[in-house]
């Protein structure tokens, strides 16, 4: 009887509603469906939305909606289509719906709330709706965003992936290095964030190719913005000084950043320059970073802001200009000069597991790093429906030094290296339709060039080197120099809904090795020949063909590349009569699968296959001694690794409702021909070599990001989670062994606008990390990151902050939890544009940091000296 009961008042509760599903298909005048289309079900033209829908890749729309309403009101709109408006009963039914183009400008979004709006694959995030008081740059609103994270070194991400493009205004003016306006551009001057969804950066192939990326847009509220910034500071102890000048323009013809930083407060400018560009999809693009042969023992930075612990004098100089030539043609100049010193204090603990032993090794560090680098890059780009054209000239200079000091309690050692590097590049793309089809050149020509050489005293490795004789002073000299060149010429041609784009190609790569390890000691010079020389000559040549084919229909793209690989390598060191001589066809096909489910939700896969054959940092005949006490060598065949990889994703984003997620899956497994032995002595003085003999590592990783703006509450809240797992085999010590690693972490930031008075910032943080070397488990190492930002607004131009950090680790015997505090108070002179900042860092004075880390068969504990409780008073200025 009481179900009886239960039955009818549910029926009684809900006869009264009428549920009605509404399905059907959006079209523009030529019966083409319309994508991204918005579709809106209120009570009538000016009432509440009571559902809403988005047409998908097809057209099709669907909405469900319970109301009691006898009829609603409808209505569908698109970007310059005119919106299309009509009242209809409330049943269900199937509508297509027709567009007109609109003559007029569109005044109004598509999807729209306060925060964020969308137009097809553009989401508009307003600039007013997520910054505050305390906001000042374009960097301090952009971390406030849901699905937009930047990373600690500045890197911008969209749903989990780096963004491949920055515009200014759709000017890309920085060329990767967008920090640099990142933290200048002021938040005020910014109207839109916007987000462009699988974006095709050339316009000539944006309707045949698609892309998988999302690139940024700085909206600004005025179409001629002169503005910048200048900072002077002073303070104590020692003495710290800051000064910062950055003019800029940006109008729609010219662009310019223009800026001077220099300090010795710890801040590290040179993030300022750091280029995040993203490689050609599916391209073997040449390596013109700088390249380290040699280097002195340094400690692991901390994990948390620089101004803790970064002993540095730094001067950064920067000009970046832009200048529109003509319509679509822009003329590009970046040039940056940067001069560091920096000092490191501290010392590290290593306790290396050995199948038959354990060591342990403390060495006391006092490091003093010098750097000097000179960047630039000329580019003049033509970006048209009709035809593209980028060439890109890249000069590059470093000329860097380190000395360090290390003390293992039994020896002093005294280190000095030179390290210089240089790099000249040039890179041209060309796009030209001839006939049906689109004719595409490609060129990347470069030579790079280093000259480094390491002193060691005293001498290290007396028993492979001097009889077991003590001696005075080692000296280790590298020369190389590398030229390369990859061409390639195709077309690209739509055949019955496919993209076809077959090309072929021929790369060069020749580099040559010099080397030589000399003992200095009082009574004589010795030259080493024999094993610890080279005089290597390596010549790796390329022919390939190379055909990509894209489809797209509806909600599905495909895309499939199918290169294959003539690979040659001649390999030669005159002096210890070694050559090589190998020759590969490979096949290495990728292929990526997109679907959109629905409005809110997409899925992609991807799987490819690729070989690696290394390069001559991989493969050189005689010892180089890299650093104090390592000796290493890779006396052995030519590296093969062959890898497959496979990628799952699945996003979910709902502007309306600010909610961005995305699910991932990845696992590796790569078979390689060598397999790498370190052999440690009882002092920790290691040799290592590669041996042939196959072997095989494999790799999981599982990561889940979401984050949500929560409009009543002023408050982004973002969650993550990583687990990683991987395997591979490796000899120590003459016994192989199987080395696992897990690592799992949990994240979680918080950005809040708790009352008018209050604001707060929370970032933490969760990590563990297992290793098993053989049959040992090694202890886990778990980690916590907590930091608290609270900001008190005291008054409509002035505000205080106070900053707390936590940090722990299980493994440190001391200074397993560390603690600091900070305070700031900043004045604003609105009339003048004038900030007033005072600050004190370090306020407990902690002066030294525990950070733990393992590799495969040690555990590493770094302790490195913090700069000392300071105090900093500036002036910024706005104009």
């Amino acid at each position: 009887m009481s179900k009886v009961c239960l039955y009818a008042l549910a029926l009684v509760a809900f006869s009264g509603y009428a549920q009605s599903h509404l399905t059907g298909k959006v079209l523009d005048e030529n019966d083409q469906v319309l994508s991204g289309a918005t579709v809106m079900v209120s009570k009538d033209s000016t009432g509440t939305i009571l559902a809403y829908s988005i047409s998908s890749g097809s057209g099709e729309f669907k909405v469900q909606l319970d109301s009691e309403l006898d009829s609603l009101f409808l209505k569908v709109s698109y970007i310059s289509y005119t919106t299309w408006q009509q009242h209809i009963q409330n049943k269900d039914q199937q509508l297509d719906i027709q567009l007109s183009p609109s003559s007029e400008e569109l005044k109004e979004v598509l999807v729209k709330s306060k925060e964020i709006e969308q137009r097809g694959d553009t989401l508009n995030y307003s600039v007013s709706a997520f910054s505050d008081q305390k906001d000042r740059v374009i960097a301090d609103v952009l971390k406030k965003m849901p699905g937009i994270e930047v990373m600690p070194g500045g890197q911008i991400k969209y749903q989990g992936e780096p963004i491949e493009k920055y515009y200014i205004e759709g000017l890309d003016l920085l060329e990767g290095r967008y920090n640099l306006a990142n933290n200048n551009i002021a938040a005020k001057d910014v109207s839109q964030v916007q987000i462009l969804e699988n974006h095709q950066p050339i316009k000539m192939l944006d309707s045949l190719e698609f892309s998988e990326r999302a690139s940024l847009n700085i909206k600004l509220k005025k179409e001629v913005t002169v503005s910048g910034n200048a900072e002077l500071g002073s303070g104590f102890s020692p003495l710290l000084w800051k000064a910062k000048i950055t003019p800029m323009l940006f109008t729609k013809k010219n662009q310019a950043i223009v800026t001077y930083q220099a300090n010795n407060t710890g801040s590290d400018v040179s993030r300022e320059i750091r280029d995040f560009s993203i490689a050609d999809f599916g391209r073997e693009e040449f390596n013109t970073s700088k390249t380290d042969w040699l280097s002195i023992r340094q400690l692991a930075e901390p994990p948390f802001s620089q101004e803790r612990w970064l002993d540095n004098n730094v001067h950064l100089g920067s000009a970046n200009y832009l200048i529109r030539l003509k319509k679509d043609v822009d003329l590009k100049t970046n040039i940056s000069y940067l001069n560091d010193a920096q000092q490191q204090i501290g010392n590290t603990q290593t306790r290396f597991f050995t199948p038959t032993d354990t060591i342990d090794l403390t060495e006391n560090t006092n490091n003093d790093l010098f750097r000097s680098t000179l960047q630039s890059k000329f580019i003049l780009e033509r970006n048209t429906s009709d035809n593209y054209l980028k060439n890109e000239l890249e000069i590059n200079g470093f000329w860097d030094s380190q000395r360090g000091a290390i003390n293992t309690g039994n020896t002093q050692v005294q280190q000095q290296l030179s390290n210089p590097f240089s790099v000249i590049r040039n890179k041209l793309r060309f796009l030209q339709p001839v006939g049906k089809q689109v004719v595409t050149f490609r060129s990347n020509t470069g030579y790079t060039e280093a000259n480094q050489s390491l002193n060691v005293s005293p001498g290290q490795f007396e028993a492979s080197l001097n009889d077991g004789e003590a001696y005075q002073e080692l000296q280790q000299t590298v020369e190389t120099n590398t030229f390369f060149s990859d061409n390639t010429a195709g077309f690209t041609k739509r055949i019955k809904g496919i993209t076809v784009s077959p090309e072929v190609g021929v790369s060069v790569k020749n580099q040559s090795l010099g080397s030589q390890l000399t003992i200095l000691d009082a009574d004589r010079t010795e030259t080493l020949g024999g094993d610890f020389q080279n005089k290597l000559d390596f010549l790796s040549t390329r022919f390939y063909a190379t055909s990509k084919f894209v489809y797209k229909k509806g909600d599905w793209n495909v895309r499939l590349t199918t290169p294959i690989n003539l690979r040659s390598f001649d390999i030669q060191d005159t002096s210890l009569q070694e050559n090589q001589n190998l020759s590969r066809v490979t096949f290495e096909p990728n292929l990526y699968v997109r679907n959109k489910i629905s409005a809110f939700w997409e899925t992609s896969i991807s799987a490819n296959l690729s070989n690696d054959f290394g390069d001559m940092q991989q493969l050189y005949f005689g010892f180089i001694f890299n650093n104090y006490r390592n000796l290493q060598r890779y006396n052995s065949p030519l590296p093969e690794n062959f890898s497959q990889n496979y990628f799952w994703r699945l996003r979910f984003r709902n502007p309306l409702k600010s909610i961005f997620a995305n699910l991932s899956y990845s696992f590796n497994q790569t078979k390689r021909n060598l397999l790498y032995s370190n052999q440690i002595g009882l002092n920790a003085a290691t040799i290592f070599e590669a041996i042939g003999q196959d072997n095989f590592s494999n790799s999981h990783r599982i990561n889940v990001k979401t984050s949500k703006y929560f409009r009543e509450l002023k408050t982004t809240l973002s969650l993550g989670s990583n687990f990683t797992i991987s395997n591979r085999e490796q000899i120590l010590n003459g016994n192989l062994a199987d080395v696992e690693n897990q690592n799992l972490s949990f994240n979680l930031d918080l950005e809040s606008e708790v009352t008018d008075w209050l604001s707060a910032s929370y970032s933490g943080n969760f990590s563990f990390l297992q290793t098993r070397f053989e049959d040992r488990d090694f202890d886990e190492i778990r980690t916590q990151q907590h930091e608290l930002d609270l900001f008190f607004y005291v008054a409509d131009n002035q505000y205080f902050n106070l900053d707390t950090e936590y940090y722990f680790n299980n493994i440190s015997e001391e200074n397993r939890n560390n603690y600091f505090l900070n305070f700031n108070y900043q004045y604003t002179f609105e009339e003048v544009g004038i900030d007033l900042n005072a600050s004190w860092n370090n306020v407990l004075n902690t002066d030294e940091f525990v950070r733990v880390s393992n590799t495969d068969f040690s555990y590493v504990q770094s302790t490195y000296l913090l700069r000392p409780s300071q105090i900093l008073v500036s002036v910024k200025f706005l104009f």
